[in-house]
């Protein structure tokens, strides 16, 4: 069953500001649709306030409510409706019987007006009306009789808000009942200019719809970004992976990558150093046991040589030396197979231990003066003497394993005692350079025969002394995956100023 294939970072990317975008874009809708009435309802507050303190008025001024005792009251208290355009009373039968312009009135107030929108204040629902827009009204009577059906008909407890827009005006009307004493005695109209509403919608409308064209913007420069300088990196790499992975004959071309100085090319430069390390690791592991089975052939026959042969000797001597060829061959093969094994292990360990700041310096003078103390170097009577041109104390800080560094300087210094003869003296020098610790090994021996000096440190190299069965042929190439492990430098070459070999490491230091 094949799996389904997953959509990439950026169909996810875009699909995730869609979903958000569109949850925006629903409050957006919503605000905007909210902001008209919320101005209304404001301006219908404050006219209830009118209409409530009017009330209060007529009940302590024991006005009555008709033409008459409207009439002198409007006369006496117009200062209660100096911030309104029109305050009309109307009796229970919806017919006016007081208006604030009724000695100046305003022709244009009972103009045409577009649309009538009605709703109830307090918990009550908004009514659209299209009756006066459909009808177009155009005389004053079709006004009265529309506000009477109101009155009459849909008017009770809660006040009703009315929203007409006449000509190029937006007037919020409120419509509320006049209670005296308990008693509903007629009604009360207060109309007022709020073109200023209009104004605050479209200013709002303007200023939303500008944000949600930057906001598209941005998101749309940054899913260009994000797709051309990490997603698509990132999809190269996943190439490349794959391509090493399946053993694919077509490469992935990561060049590209490699001078960025960002994160995506920190992640490049690891991956291709993991993957060339990888190749490394699988190109030995093809030749170990190859290698091996070369190395061991070689005792293996001088082995079973002996052993025929010693059946067909008699004399004491004879078979004394067969013995000690055996037992020589035996050791030989005993000490492959353990190196052997223990490079593998050390390869493995390598991996995965973990650097910290260490003193080269410290570290090369214990293991110098534990080898003076060595069997070998005793009983040859060899001289390893240190010389470091600053103060012996002085330290030189490299990132390193420890115990890996003692094993470099360990191997370099048993390598030399093997080929040192009795009183021969080893130097070990210590060099500052400008980036770099340089440790230099000097001995005495017959220095290297070979035409490329580099295959010293190739594995099982068969260039040893006399007595090989001590040593597997291992131990430089050991100490030179090492020190390349700590990005540095190992290189031989023979002594310019007397006979003996020279090796030299090289090693960063800490910064």
């Amino acid at each position: 069953m094949n799996q389904k294939k997953s959509p990439s970072l950026l169909r996810k990317f875009l699909l995730f500001n869609l979903l958000v975008f569109s949850v925006l874009g629903l409050f957006t809708f919503v605000y905007l649709k909210a902001i008209q009435p919320n101005l209304v309802n404001i301006k219908s507050t404050n006219h209830l306030i009118i209409i409530k303190n009017t009330t209060d008025h007529l009940q302590r001024l024991k006005i009555n409510f008709n033409e008459k005792g409207l009439s002198s009251f409007l006369l006496s208290a117009r200062f209660l409706f100096q911030s309104l355009d029109r305050v009309q009373f109307f009796n229970l039968n919806g017919n006016l019987i007081g208006d604030t312009d009724m000695f100046d009135i305003d022709q244009n107030v009972f103009s045409r007006s577009d649309a009538i929108i009605e709703q109830e204040i307090n918990n009550t629902s908004i009514v659209s009306k299209d009756k006066l827009e459909n009808n177009k009204i155009n005389d004053s009577l079709d006004y009265y009789k529309e506000i009477q059906d109101i009155i009459l008909s849909k008017l009770k407890k809660d006040p009703l808000v009315l929203e007409n827009k006449i000509k190029n005006d937006f007037f919020v009307r409120t419509l509320n009942s006049v209670l005296i004493e308990e008693k509903i005695v007629g009604y009360i109209l207060v109309s007022e200019q709020a073109n200023e509403i209009i104004v605050a919608v479209k200013e709002r409308k303007n200023f939303i719809t500008r944000t949600v064209l930057a906001v598209t913007l941005v998101i749309l420069i940054f899913s260009v970004f994000l797709s051309r300088y990490i997603l698509k990196p990132i999809s190269f790499l996943v190439r490349y992976a794959e391509s090493i992975k399946t053993k694919s004959n077509k490469t992935v071309n990561i060049d590209s990558f490699f001078i960025r100085k960002d994160e995506v090319g920190t992640l490049t430069q690891s991956i291709h150093e993991m993957t060339l390390d990888l190749q490394k690791r699988a190109n030995r592991a093809e030749t170990f046991s190859t290698d091996l089975t070369h190395e061991i052939r070689n005792p293996l026959a001088s082995l079973k040589g002996a052993s025929e042969l010693l059946d067909k000797t008699i004399e004491k001597q004879d078979r004394e030396k067969l013995l000690n060829i055996i037992n020589h061959d035996v050791e030989r093969i005993e000490r492959l197979i353990t190196d052997y094994s223990q490079m593998l292990k050390d390869e493995a360990s390598l991996s995965r231990e973990k650097m910290f700041k260490i003193d080269l310096n410290k570290i090369i003078r214990n293991v110098s003066e534990d080898f003076k103390q060595n069997a070998m170097s005793l009983s040859k009577k060899i001289e390893i003497k240190i010389i470091n041109r600053k103060n012996e104390k002085e330290i030189f800080y490299i990132l390193g394993i420890e115990s890996r560094i003692e094993q470099v300087i360990a191997n370099l210094l048993d390598n030399a005692i093997s080929f040192s003869q009795n009183n021969n003296k080893i130097w070990v020098e210590i060099h500052e350079l400008k980036n770099e610790f340089m440790v230099t090994f000097k001995d005495e021996g017959p220095g290297f025969k070979e035409k490329n000096i580099e295959n010293i440190f190739k594995r099982f190299y068969s260039n040893r002394p006399q007595n090989f069965g001590e040593h597997s042929g291992l131990g430089l190439n050991i100490v030179k995956n090492i020190v390349e492990l700590h990005k540095g430098k190992i290189r031989a070459m023979n002594r310019m100023d007397k006979k003996g070999a020279q090796i030299e490491v090289l090693l960063p230091k800490y910064s």
